[in-house]
């Protein structure tokens, strides 16, 4: 992965393997990557925490890896998941963070 192009980070795209649903987009540094590779599990680099989470870690909402996968710059990661617990991917209670259309 080319960390080099987002200082650090590269962006991290979560879809339903299967429904194909965009659930959310976050950040991977290196570490948050080996993570989810070895753990199965995503895990972003937040940037206002400086700190790595898993997704769902304390909701139990956790996406697991069916596929990592890049784009051909491999400046991004698309990561096919199977959503775990309730499914509720957002914060905000539903299952994806892409909800509110743009006026």
């Amino acid at each position: 992965m080319d960390f080099d192009k987002f200082h650090g980070l590269v962006p991290a795209v979560v879809q339903d393997d299967a429904s194909n649903e965009v659930l959310m987009v976050g950040f991977m540094n290196a570490e948050a990557l080996q993570r989810t590779r070895e753990t199965g599990f995503v895990t972003f680099f937040s940037r206002t925490r400086k700190a790595l989470w898993m997704k769902g870690e304390t909701s139990g909402n956790r996406l697991r890896v069916v596929r990592l996968l890049t784009d051909c710059d491999t400046d991004t990661v698309l990561a096919r998941v199977e959503r775990q617990g309730d499914g509720l991917v957002c914060h905000l209670g539903t299952v994806s963070c892409f909800t509110q259309e743009i006026a």
